[in-house]
């Protein structure tokens, strides 16, 4: 149950950091996706990082 509720939690963070990204650019009318692309990279960074973090023995 502990996993179902990671992965719930991973695709929940990067849904919101691809909307958030996907209304930045448009608010910001770029022609390139920048934040679109950044922003779900620097959650899934982040949500490995705390994967790691919860995985690693104390």
């Amino acid at each position: 149950m502990k996993y179902a509720g990671m992965a719930t939690q991973f695709m929940a963070t990067l849904g919101v950091a691809f909307f958030i990204g996907y209304h930045a650019d448009r608010y910001f009318h770029l022609r390139l996706p920048i934040f679109t692309i950044t922003l779900p990279l620097a959650a899934l960074m982040s949500v490995l990082w705390k994967i790691y973090q919860d995985s690693k023995p104390s």
